[in-house]
């Protein structure tokens, strides 16, 4: 399960890690967190459900530097935004999530950046340095790419077995470093 450095306690909000999680000792998960089963989150990723809930599926990876946050309930914004994650997502290296949904069997590219109220629909892909910006929904079935974000074309048959090739293979890189 990672060094317990590493997963912090906030207001009396523990992270909730399902069976076989990994997170690396120079990650920093704090509050309200919830990993699912399989899931893994790599070398100085922040994960910071501080102000509000972050939920994260089964089989998620969260790749190096990237970090995942929430906004506030507060007089701008009455609700705030949780930050919600599903099964089968491979979060790319320097990713930012702040305050948005992202379906199952997502491929977040690196380098991107997904802002508040933002939903992406199951089955999408979103190419490296994708800026998705407030409020935007993805269509499922779908590439994006740009900064802001553009529907590109449909996926192909092959991408979408990508999904869960590519979750497949960070729950077996994460076992390796569970038995080191």
């Amino acid at each position: 399960m990672g060094d317990q450095t590493a997963i912090r306690t906030y207001k009396n909000s523990t992270p909730v890690l399902g069976e076989r999680v990994y997170i690396d000792p120079a990650a920093v998960v704090i509050g309200d967190v919830t990993l699912g089963d399989d899931s893994s989150v790599w070398p100085c990723t922040v994960i910071r459900g501080d102000m509000h809930h972050i939920r994260i599926g089964a089989r998620t990876s969260v790749q190096d530097g990237s970090v995942l946050h929430i906004t506030h309930a507060g007089e701008f914004n009455e609700d705030g935004w949780p930050l919600t994650v599903g099964d089968d997502v491979t979060i790319g290296h320097n990713v930012n999530l702040h305050g948005c949904t992202v379906g199952n069997r997502v491929l977040v590219g690196i380098g991107s950046i997904i802002l508040d109220g933002a939903i992406v629909e199951d089955d999408v892909v979103i190419g490296a340095g994708t800026l998705v910006p407030p409020g935007k929904v993805l269509e499922s079935g779908y590439m994006y790419m740009g900064s802001p974000c553009k529907k590109i074309r449909p996926l192909k048959e092959s991408e979408k077995a990508f999904f869960t090739y590519s979750a497949n293979n960070y729950v077996a890189l994460k076992e390796t470093f569970l038995d080191e």
